[in-house]
């Protein structure tokens, strides 16, 4: 196995459930900051839609990954709906580090105390490549929606505009 020392805790717990998963893709440390779509693009030189921005709902009462191309924003009335859920609203940062065990703008697709139901945006598929979080606002990784969808076991569908 790789050495992940030079990894914050967090991005090591990350990169062992990306290996664990089977992921060729490895977490990277940036220098700056990659809180936001737009931060984490520039970073990684991508289009904003490359990035898998994960974002943490509380849906009837239980987290709700939802890993969104980073030029949507998530329609959470049409999400509630075409997942049967009474409500989808934003988590809390609170709840957001209770369901991931990481902080707001580097909250990963995996990783997590346990597994999360996980919804992924088709816009996604429209890259050959697209970058995810990985575990705080400095790492990222490079994956692709295709297997996303298989690490996450999470849902395709379209979640915004």
């Amino acid at each position: 196995m790789t050495d992940l020392s030079h990894l914050p805790t967090r991005s090591q717990l990350v990169a062992a459930a990306l290996t664990d998963a089977g992921v060729r893709g490895e977490v990277v440390e940036l220098p700056d900051s990659a809180r936001t779509a737009a931060e984490a693009a520039a970073a990684v030189g991508v289009d904003v839609g490359a990035i898998a921005n994960s974002l943490v709902f509380w849906a009837d009462d239980r987290p709700l990954l939802v890993l969104t191309s980073g030029r949507h924003r998530v329609d959470t009335a049409a999400l509630a709906r075409q997942l049967g859920k009474a409500h989808v609203g934003r988590a809390t940062p609170d709840q957001v580090r209770a369901a991931t065990g990481q902080a707001i703008g580097g909250v990963a697709p995996l990783g997590h105390p346990e597994q999360l139901e996980t919804v992924i945006d088709v816009a996604l598929a429209e890259h050959p490549q697209v970058w995810a979080a990985g575990g705080t606002p400095h790492t990222v990784f490079p994956t692709t929606f295709d297997e996303l969808v298989r690490i996450t076991g999470g849902a395709a569908l379209v979640v915004g505009d």
